[in-house]
C-alpha cells in the first residue's frame, strides 16, 4: 500500500502542509519537528512521487547527452567529467550515441529539460526544437543561433607551435584529419597553418592527413613522414590523443627517440596523456574545465530568463612533458 503525506502527518501529529515543507526542507519548519517527520517517513517507507512533483514544476531535471562515440578515450574521458560535473546540481544526465534523430525521439519521451550536443560539423540542423541545447563545438566565423562552447583548437595550434618554436624547432610536422567534414578537425589544421606563418616557418610547414582519428591512423601516418627525404621533422604535433598515441609506438618500433630525435606535442589534455609510454606534452582545454563548462552552459540555458552568451571561447593550457625538448644539434 502506498503510503502518501497525510498518512505522515496522521502518524506525526502534524498538519499536511508541515509534512509537505519537512519533506521539501523548508526553513519554515523547526528542525526537531523536521527530524521527526522525517524519521516517520523513512520508518513508514514513504517514497515521493516524483512524476507528480514533475508534473507541478513542468521540469524533469535530466538532461540529454547527444554523443558521436564513446569508443574513444578522449570522448570517453569527457562524458565521464560531463557526468561528475552534473553530480554537483540537481540534474541528472542521459547519454545517447544513437543517430542525432533517434536520440531526440528518445530524450522526448524522457521530457529531458535540456540537450548537449557534440558538434563535429559547422552546421547542427536542431533549430526549432522546443528543447534548449548547447553545442560543443567550433563557433566559426558567421553568427549562430543557439550556445557553443568553443575548446578554441586555433589557440591550441598556435601555442603547441609557439612552445617548439621557442624549444628551437623548425621543422614542424603536424599529423591529423583533414579530409573531413569534422570542423573540430579543421580547426586544428588552419590553426596550425596559421602559426607556421605567424613563426615564419610556412617553408617547414607539413600536414600528413591520418585519415581518421584512431590509435592505429597515428601509427601509419608516421611511414608516410618518414618517407618524405628532403623533409624530415624535428617535432610532430598529433592531432588528438589517440592520434599520438599512435604516432609514439611507431617512432620508438623505428628506434627514434622521443624527444632526443623527434619531440612530440599532442592536442587534447586528459589526465592519461602523463601516464604515456614517455610522458606527454599536451595541449587544449583541460578536460575536468571544459567539462564544467559546458554543463554550467546547459543549466543556465535552461534557468535563465535572460538571454545567455551564444559563444564561448575557452582558453587552452599546455602542459609540457618528457616528450618535447630541444631538437639534437646537428
Amino acid at each position: 500500500m502506498t503510503v502518501t503525506i497525510k498518512d505522515i502527518a496522521k502518524v506525526a501529529g502534524v498538519s499536511y502542509s508541515t509534512v509537505s515543507k519537512a519533506l521539501n526542507n523548508s526553513p519554515l519548519v523547526k528542525e526537531a519537528t523536521k527530524r521527526k517527520i522525517l524519521k516517520v517517513a523513512e520508518e513508514m517507507g514513504y517514497e515521493p512521487n516524483l512524476a507528480a512533483k514533475q508534473l507541478v514544476r513542468k521540469r524533469t531535471d535530466v538532461i540529454g547527452l547527444m554523443w558521436p562515440t564513446i569508443e574513444r578515450i578522449v570522448l570517453a574521458t569527457l562524458v565521464t567529467n560531463i557526468s561528475k560535473a552534473f553530480e554537483n546540481t540537481s540534474y541528472s544526465m542521459i547519454l545517447s550515441v544513437d543517430s542525432q534523430e533517434t536520440a531526440m525521439e528518445t530524450f522526448k519521451k524522457f521530457q529531458v529539460d535540456g540537450m548537449i550536443i557534440f558538434g563535429e560539423s559547422n552546421e547542427v540542423s536542431i533549430t526549432q526544437d522546443p528543447i534548449p541545447f548547447v553545442v560543443y563545438g567550433v563557433s566559426g566565423k558567421n553568427e549562430t543561433s543557439y550556445p557553443i562552447i568553443d575548446a578554441n583548437h586555433e589557440a591550441s595550434m598556435q601555442k603547441a607551435v609557439k612552445h617548439l618554436y621557442e624549444l628551437g624547432h623548425r621543422n614542424i610536422t603536424y599529423i591529423g584529419q583533414f579530409d573531413t567534414k569534422d570542423a573540430l578537425q579543421l580547426e586544428k589544421v588552419e590553426g596550425y597553418e596559421k602559426a607556421m606563418k605567424q613563426f615564419g616557418l610556412e617553408k617547414y610547414k607539413q600536414i600528413i592527413d591520418s585519415k581518421g582519428l584512431n590509435w592505429f591512423d597515428g601509427y601509419t601516418a608516421v611511414e608516410k613522414v618518414l618517407q618524405n627525404e628532403g623533409q624530415q621533422p624535428t617535432a610532430i604535433i598529433g592531432g588528438s590523443y589517440d592520434i599520438s598515441g599512435g604516432i609514439m609506438r611507431a617512432l620508438t618500433e623505428k628506434g627514434i627517440s622521443i624527444p632526443n630525435d623527434i619531440s612530440l606535442v599532442s592536442y587534447d589534455n586528459i589526465p592519461q596523456m602523463a601516464t604515456t609510454e614517455v610522458p606527454m606534452t599536451c595541449i587544449g582545454v583541460p578536460v575536468d574545465v571544459l567539462a564544467e563548462e559546458i554543463v554550467h552552459a546547459i543549466i543556465e540555458r535552461i534557468e535563465s530568463e535572460e538571454r545567455v552568451e551564444l559563444v564561448k571561447k575557452l582558453s587552452p593550457t599546455l602542459t609540457a612533458r618528457e616528450s618535447s625538448g630541444p631538437p639534437r644539434i646537428q
